[in-house]
């Protein structure tokens, strides 16, 4: 992932309701939810919901499709697992980690 990418992710998720969205939708699985569930789940007007869901696609964090006349919203998995790996490509002196324990283990430093 391209350090500009990642501040555009990071960037968007700097913000509690799009925090609070993207998680429900990582949550919600690959299905997602349409954006009026969301809403209402959220308790978010519709305009506010829509202009951070703006946000969240535009960083490539969330994935629109239209089913019928309804608008589903998921999370993008691979951006997200993307965003992981580079914020944890340089954990423990090089080495990838597999779980917190390995990136916490006091015996790496």
């Amino acid at each position: 992932m391209e350090m500009g990418i990642a501040v555009k992710a990071l960037a968007a998720l700097a913000q509690e309701t799009r925090l609070t969205i993207f998680r429900v939708l990582v949550q919600a699985g690959e299905t997602g939810l349409p954006a009026g569930q969301l809403a209402k789940e959220l308790n978010i007007p519709n305009a506010t919901l829509s202009f951070h869901l703006k946000e969240l696609t535009h960083a490539e964090l969330v994935i629109a499709r239209q089913e019928s006349r309804f608008i589903y919203y998921s999370a993008n998995f691979a951006t997200m697992n993307a965003l992981l790996g580079y914020l944890t490509e340089n954990c423990c002196i090089g080495i990838p980690c597999s779980s917190a324990e390995v990136c916490c283990d006091e015996n790496n430093s």
